[in-house]
């Protein structure tokens, strides 16, 4: 579940302490958080110190445990670059309970107003609402944490979240137990003047009603033996066709047992793709997928190519679950607690919003594995540069 264990950390292990300078500006009024229920008046360790703690974990591989954490704040440059005291286990344990993790959502805020739209097709410019994917991912946890519930001999928290394509960072996430169900969590926190991309795990007729209710739009991806009633059969362009689009539809989606869950006429894109069958017999290697697959979608304005365009970028999210957990080390819980794991989950969602920052565009395959070398010290800072600057940049 881990990271590769290593004892000792020196000085020397560690990188990425340029990447604080634009964050500890914004952490700083988290500083006197839970103080009033400092009695004694002898805190040590501060919110605005355990978030940059944090921080220093998802940038180094080399800190693989809160015990590295903790052993990581004993360095002299730590505490100078930083601004951290030296901090006990004990300490570090109980700063997952103290500090209330709602505290960080209004520092995503602040970061995520500072990035710009990364580079990508100009035709996804005329989309007149924020084209945002959401997607959920699991992690295991550990035996005694039971309320995080997912099979009998299996525990694990899921972490669902919001992501802006055009922006290619996370914006907000929500935590539950391994069962917890996505399509509640979304629509429980539904905005206004979004395009929800999303995939089949999403496509229930309520969900998409409670969506256009909202003032959203969206793009899901439903079953290939969806009952629906064809209304209006649309010609294809030839973007259309050349994009792999086979059928455009306007269609009342359900059938007699659908009740009236979804009230109003959508549309169905269907649009070519290269079939999939599972690796496993037990089910590995993702569901099965044939010829063709279906978009739903309450948006009968957009050409039928811009549709397909539009579900090709949810693949996106699945970039930064790999982030999340490869990267960032978000596979290893620092926190048995849920309070302590959105912590944890709030953290990564900061790292990404800085390196995006950093970067200036989306980062490529290339981009993951040139961080990760330069966070094990096998990249010098030279190297990370000379990569970026020859990054395409924004659009």
């Amino acid at each position: 579940m881990g990271r590769k264990k290593r004892e000792d950390i020196h000085q020397r292990d560690l990188k990425g302490f340029k990447f604080f300078k634009k964050i500890r500006p914004l952490l700083g009024p988290l500083h006197e958080a839970a103080c009033q229920r400092d009695r004694a008046h002898n805190r040590q360790l501060h919110m605005d110190q355990y978030m940059v703690l944090l921080l220093l974990y998802m940038f180094n591989p080399i800190c693989v445990s809160l015990r590295a954490l903790q052993q990581a704040s004993t360095l002299r440059k730590v505490q100078r670059v930083l601004g951290v005291p030296r901090s006990s286990l004990g300490s570090l344990s109980e700063a997952a309970r103290v500090f209330d993790s709602e505290l960080i959502k209004p520092v995503i805020q602040q970061l995520l107003g500072q990035c710009g739209p990364i580079r990508h097709d100009p035709r996804l410019e005329d989309i007149d609402a924020i084209l945002t994917a959401m997607d959920g991912t699991l992690i295991p946890a550990i035996s005694k944490m039971q309320w995080a519930l997912w099979r009998k001999d299996r525990n694990a928290v899921k972490a669902h979240v919001q992501f802006e394509l055009l922006k290619g960072v996370p914006v907000a996430a929500t935590l539950t137990e391994g069962n917890g169900d996505e399509c509640d969590v979304l629509a429980g926190g539904l905005l206004p003047n979004r395009l929800y991309v999303l995939d089949r795990g999403y496509a229930r007729y309520g969900l998409m009603q409670k969506i256009i209710n909202a003032g959203s739009s969206f793009v899901v991806r439903i079953r290939d033996n969806s009952v629906f009633e064809v209304i209006e059969e649309r010609e294809l362009s030839q973007e259309a066709l050349d994009a792999g689009v086979v059928r455009d539809a306007v269609v009342r989606l359900g059938g007699p047992r659908s009740g009236k869950s979804l009230g109003r006429p959508v549309r169905i894109v269907e649009v070519a793709c290269k079939p999939h069958h599972k690796a496993h017999k037990n089910g590995r290697g993702g569901p099965e997928q044939g010829e063709t697959i279906l978009l739903c979608t309450d948006r009968l304005d957009l050409p039928a190519e811009v549709v397909g365009l539009i579900y090709e970028h949810r693949w996106d999210v699945e970039i930064f679950f790999r982030t999340f957990k490869h990267l960032l080390g978000c596979r290893h819980l620092l926190s048995t607690c849920e309070n302590g794991i959105e912590m944890q989950m709030y953290a990564a969602i900061l790292a990404c919003l800085l390196i995006a920052l950093y970067t200036g565009c989306r980062p490529t395959l290339r981009t993951y594995e040139m961080l990760s070398f330069y966070f094990m010290g096998w990249a010098d800072l030279d190297e990370l540069q000379n990569h970026i600057d020859n990054l395409k940049p924004q659009g």
